[in-house]
């Protein structure tokens, strides 16, 4: 079915949407528009301003714009882009009725930043509200703000309890038969300095994760991955056991950050697919962190 493009009134209301967020982030750092948006941004303006004239032919069903915003939170500065979609169609399931006065809302939606798991994007976007486009904006805007600020209050909870202390430290290894899914491994290296904690994934088959931190600290770090950060994967995907628990005073932290080793091991994986890990030189990776005397614990 042909779309049905706006009346000349209803594009007018749309175009006037876009200049107005121009006239708000004038700069050429927070908005951005590509090429053909602006051109057909162009071509409905001189359409609404003709008098008459048969409308342009058109390619696209909405003007997009894109805004990069600046979060300043918790002592935080973080970046924020906000994907932003104007329609200058009628819904598919929609004719144009005798009556309509108002045109189809603009779709705001928040683009995953380096800061935010493919997750968290999702669901805030889903919380924005279908209103008039400012409303929307304002709303990703307090709602990734208080993304930053809970995590901050988790930190402080973190290193204020005793199980955050080093002399409460605890590693804990664990085990998954398979793990490739992109966004349960960002997820696991995005959410960790939340929980205070260090360590490494390495995806494949075998997968290990380890983890440093506190005991509590990493149980709920655990608990927040399944029933949260994963829960729209398939419970037989979420296989992971614990192998391997250090504790004591001489357990220390051995990593400086919480990050994804897949790639260090690359050239040496194997299998059709190449993603069966190579056990030696695992092996020879733990030894040189100074954890290799973990690997029969965690394998054998």
């Amino acid at each position: 079915m042909a779309p049905k493009y706006l009346p000349r009134d209803l594009m007018e209301v749309q175009i006037g949407e876009v200049d107005l967020l121009k006239a708000m982030y004038a700069s050429d750092e927070e908005l951005h528009m590509d090429d053909a948006s602006q051109q057909l941004l162009e071509s409905l303006r001189h359409w609404c301003e003709s008098d008459g004239g048969k409308l342009p032919e058109l390619e696209a069903s909405a003007i997009s714009v894109l805004l990069n915003l600046c979060l300043d939170e918790a002592d935080e500065m973080r970046d924020l882009q906000l994907g932003i979609s104007v329609p200058v169609v009628f819904p598919h399931d929609e004719g144009q009725a005798d009556d309509d006065t108002e045109p189809p809302k603009a779709k705001v939606w928040i683009r995953q930043s380096t800061w935010m798991s493919k997750a968290e994007a999702a669901r805030l976007t889903d919380e924005i509200p279908n209103e008039d486009i400012l409303s929307a904006i304002e709303f990703a805007k307090e709602a990734a703000s208080q993304l930053l600020l809970d995590r901050a209050q988790q930190r402080e909870s973190s290193s204020a309890t005793p199980t955050s202390t080093e002399a409460s430290m605890v590693r804990i290894w664990f085990y998954f038969p398979s793990i490739s899914t992109r966004v349960k491994r960002d997820d696991i290296v995005h959410h960790a300095p939340s929980y205070g904690l260090t360590g490494f994934l390495l995806a494949g088959k075998p997968g290990i994760l380890c983890l440093e931190g506190g005991s509590q600290a990493i149980d709920d770090y655990m608990k927040f991955i399944k029933t949260e950060s994963w829960k729209d994967i398939p419970s037989q995907h979420k296989k992971v056991s614990e192998r391997y628990r250090q504790a004591g005073i001489d357990v220390t932290r051995v990593f400086d950050d919480m990050q994804e080793i897949t790639d260090e091991f690359g050239d040496t994986r194997r299998g059709a697919r190449g993603n069966r890990n190579d056990m030696s030189v695992l092996k020879a990776w733990l030894d040189e962190h100074g954890v290799g005397d973990a690997f029969e614990k965690v394998f054998i």
